[in-house]
């Protein structure tokens, strides 16, 4: 799949070069005593890397050693997995670009393994990840040792992808999504908030998918596989629109979702 470009404030331009695949004098660690981690879990390969932040790990490791404890494990590890099988990338809040995502992904499919998903703390990890062409979950992460509160707890920031979403790639995020190009069939997006599409959207949406009914799901061309509000669902009519126009899905006050047109939406609720 070929990764498109993507114009985003979010990402940050002053990351480490990637070092050479092999690097002689680094020194080497027991399997057992790497940070880096490989597990098998449900059928499919969990590729874990240690948190980046000091706070979060006794020792954080720089890409640099990431990578060489990386290589390290795949080299060093009999490969107990059968060709081809999915690896969900844990990223925790490591900040991950471009080049270090396509590496991690290239020395993968060398040992016949498939980088399917990239699940993040980081906005801008998630935002590189998606315009790659895989499915990503920005993930929030919980203290332990905080107590439990009654209130929820507020969301993230809007998460904006440049891209089109091709069929089997998936975007979790708990926040608003907003998506600048088209939603294919066979694509899914799961957000907390509200999802805006600036384009079609002919895959799978689910807006306020911890329960609240009052998010929407906004497209200019709405031609859902499915949509779903909080645990409300809804498909598109079999029979195609002559015409399509902006429109806003939304649980009415009667329990199920309704479709209006967006300059209509907007006139009832300044009403």
């Amino acid at each position: 799949m070929t990764p498109e470009s993507v114009s985003s404030p979010d990402i940050e331009a002053d990351l480490l070069e990637l070092p050479p695949l092999e690097t002689p004098d680094a020194p080497r660690i027991a399997i057992e005593d790497l940070q880096v981690r490989l597990k098998s879990k449900d059928g499919a390969m969990h590729l874990i890397l240690p948190p980046e932040s000091e706070a979060a790990s006794k020792v954080a490791l720089a890409w640099g050693e990431l990578w060489q404890q990386f290589k390290q494990l795949l080299a060093g590890r009999e490969r107990f997995w059968q060709p081809n099988t999915i690896v969900h990338l844990i990223a925790d809040d490591r900040l991950l670009d471009t080049r270090q995502i396509s590496a991690i992904a290239e020395a993968l499919t060398e040992v016949q393994l498939q980088l399917k998903s990239v699940h993040t703390r980081r906005r801008q990890t998630a935002v590189v990840a998606a315009t790659a062409g895989y499915s990503v979950e920005q993930i929030t992460a919980a203290d332990p040792l905080a107590p439990k509160q009654e209130t929820p707890t507020a969301m993230e920031e809007p998460l904006y992808i440049q891209m089109t979403l091709r069929s089997g790639t998936e975007i979790r995020h708990n926040g608003t999504v907003i998506v600048l190009g088209d939603l294919n069939p066979g694509s899914t997006i799961v957000a907390e908030g509200d999802i805006l599409v600036w384009g079609r959207l002919r895959g799978v949406a689910h807006a306020g998918c911890k329960g609240n009914v009052k998010c929407l799901i906004m497209a200019l061309q709405l031609e859902p596989t499915q949509i779903r509000i909080a645990d409300y669902v809804a498909r598109a009519p079999e029979t195609p629109l002559a015409q399509y126009f902006p429109e806003v899905a939304y649980v009415s006050p009667q329990g199920s979702i309704r479709i209006a047109r967006a300059a209509d939406f907007v006139m009832r609720k300044e009403d």
